[in-house]
């Protein structure tokens, strides 16, 4: 502890003789209210809403409600030959809900291939090609949390030399926002970002926070409130975000030309995934995503939910609407309002897990804004989806023991035991195989787009790569699927309880858990794998239909292991499974970049050894 007091007053003597106080730029406040949910009513639609936006949200209702009909058909049928009981009413109910939300996200993905097969992604607000260069500043914000530092900032640094490229450096400012309240992990923040700003072509500010009040919602509203009144518009990044420079510039454009817009974000994708785990998301993103982001913008227009990062903000719009107020109530529940971004990955299953879980108390205290006059239905809706998004893993559960508390009733039926041997065309054949389009057809449209298309498919490594990507991720889905059941079960039930999930720092890159931490991360899972086991004594005759559950639940600590560690991706990859463009595999960038620098603020040789003092802190 001596060693590291001393460090920090050398790092700190060092860092005031560099000019640490040149790192915050002139303050320019700009007024952001907190809002009253009660009190905001809206009274019409937003103007930059599409036309017809009302047809388009009926179509996807319509749509649901059809498949979700012909899904509960069958067994609407089967149950009400004898009438319902009392268990036979709860499995249905729950398994409506769950096909519902199924039904929905399979019209959403059709919706999203038409969508990209006619190519009307652009038709409500048509990006330039060409962009000319910005008329207005724009200001790049990169919040930062106990972050891997130089890896965050070598992606800034990639930001600014694409900008330097396009020669709109002078449009652009780099701010990098910190919540990091661990010492060694500052000191390694302001050293990394001393030599980000030396060699930047935008201009680089730096600023800390010493308490991180209301978390990252809170970071960006302290930015806005002291420097937002200098810019037209400002972009969102994350730690593990990097974007074009011809990206940024057609964004700027696209808000210059359209001063009635207030966000506009793009659909982000997962890049330089390393580990199994984290391959596996990064293609199902990367192959699938699009659909689904395409179908979502069409049918919720300007009331879309804001993703969290990667998107540019008009400053005055975000600051009028965006202060977020305190719920009733103690966490986690009350307090200030959550918010987390959707696309991440972290590197492992537990990883994943941990964050899943913050994500789902997000996401459940939400529900006490379902029914504030303040918001408009399509924003109700998508916060209901959010909330249906881990309550459905809950359901999931409650769905399987009901369904196998029914059977249990029964005595063995060895004929079920060998029906996947000799299928027959039944009601319930029928019913499954619908129940499997609906899973999987957002998958296949995702793969069908890319395989029309010939450059995409042959960056992707050819239509065989991309077939046996799909059937790979399929199969990894399908076995990691039982585990996210039970462990967003968890959460949920821990939520209820009050338990609240907190906020850490995520790890962003791994190779490998321990043994000790997967059994000790997978010990629900196993206790629900056994509990299954034990009921399926009175039954074997159902041991087939359960194997995809209670075998992965049963071996979650070897999948946990497996699938966290690098080498299982490379074997993937070289057997062409799981590839995505050779892009996505880049590392990060340096964070020293090439090329002319900024005129070179140290003057003299004292300040030239501070600089190397905290590059080497």
């Amino acid at each position: 502890m001596n060693r590291l007091a001393l460090r920090s007053e050398e790092f700190l003597a060092g860092a005031e003789d560099y000019g640490v106080s040149d790192w915050i730029p002139d303050e320019a406040p700009l007024s952001m209210p907190t809002q009253n949910f009660d009190d905001s009513v809206i009274v019409a639609p937003v103007r930059t809403t599409p036309a017809r936006i009302a047809l388009r949200r009926w179509l996807l209702v319509a749509m649901t409600v059809t498949l979700t009909g012909l899904a509960a058909l069958t067994p609407w049928i089967l149950y009400s030959r004898h009438g319902f009981d009392r268990l036979e009413v709860m499995g249905f109910g729950l398994f409506l809900v769950l096909i519902a939300s199924i039904s929905c996200w399979f019209s959403n993905a059709a919706i999203g291939l038409w969508v990209l097969t006619t190519n009307r992604e652009q038709d409500d607000l048509d990006f330039s090609p060409h962009p000319p260069a910005p008329q207005t500043r724009t200001a790049l914000l990169m919040p930062l949390y106990n972050e891997d530092a130089h890896t965050a900032l070598g992606r800034l640094a990639k930001i600014d030399a694409g900008l330097a490229r396009l020669g709109v450096s002078d449009a652009f400012d780099l701010f990098v926002l910190s919540d990091t309240n661990k010492a060694p992990a500052l000191m390694t923040e302001q050293a990394a970002f001393a030599g980000l700003r030396l060699r930047a072509h935008s201009q680089a500010f730096y600023r800390h926070r010493e308490k991180n009040t209301e978390k990252k919602a809170g970071n960006i509203t302290d930015w806005v409130r002291r420097f937002g009144g200098a810019y037209e518009f400002m972009v969102v990044l994350d730690a593990d975000s990097t974007m074009a420079g011809e990206t940024l510039l057609r964004l700027v454009d696209a808000m210059e030309r359209n001063p009635r817009i207030g966000l506009i974000q793009t659909a982000p994708v997962i890049v330089k995934a390393s580990t199994l785990f984290a391959r596996v998301s990064q293609f199902s993103v990367r192959l699938y995503g699009r659909v689904a982001a395409a179908g979502l913008a069409w049918w919720t227009g300007s009331e879309g939910s804001y993703w969290g990062h990667n998107a540019i903000l008009r400053t005055q719009a975000f600051a009028e609407a965006s202060g977020l107020p305190h719920l009733e109530g103690k966490r986690p529940f009350g307090g200030h309002i959550l918010s987390h971004d959707v696309v991440e990955t972290p590197p492992t299953l537990t990883d994943f897990i941990r964050r899943e879980h913050r994500w789902c108390q997000g996401n459940l205290q939400h529900m006490a804004l379902l029914f504030s006059p303040g918001l408009s239905f399509a924003s109700r809706t998508q916060l209901f989806m959010g909330v249906l998004a881990y309550v459905a893993s809950a359901l999931w559960f409650s769905a399987l023991v009901t369904g196998l508390a029914i059977e249990l009733q029964y005595p063995v039926d060895w004929s079920s035991f060998f029906y996947f041997l000799n299928p027959q065309f039944s009601p319930f054949m029928l019913a499954s195989l619908l129940s499997g389009v609906l899973l999987m057809g957002p998958k296949v449209m995702g793969a069908a787009l890319v395989l029309s298309r010939p450059r995409e498919r042959r960056a992707f490594g050819g239509g065989k790569r991309v077939v046996s990507g799909m059937m790979a991720e399929i199969a990894m889905s399908a076995i990691l699927a039982p585990i996210l059941m039970v462990a967003n079960t968890v959460s949920v039930v821990k939520i209820m309880s009050g338990q609240d999930a907190g906020w850490h720092a995520q790890q962003r890159d791994a190779d490998g858990i321990t043994w000790g931490d997967a059994f000790r991360s997978m010990r629900w899972q196993m206790g629900a794998g056994l509990a299954f086991v034990a009921a399926l004594s009175f039954r074997p005759d159902l041991i087939c239909f359960f194997v995809p559950i209670v075998g992965p639940l049963l071996l979650s600590p070897v999948i946990a292991v497996w699938t966290s560690r690098r080498a299982s991706g490379v074997a993937f990859a070289r057997r062409g499974w799981l590839v995505t463009p050779s892009g996505d595999e880049e590392s990060a960038a340096p964070m020293v970049i090439h090329g002319p620098a900024r005129p070179n603020p140290l003057a003299d040789d004292a300040k030239v050894r501070a600089l190397r003092a905290l590059q080497n802190a």
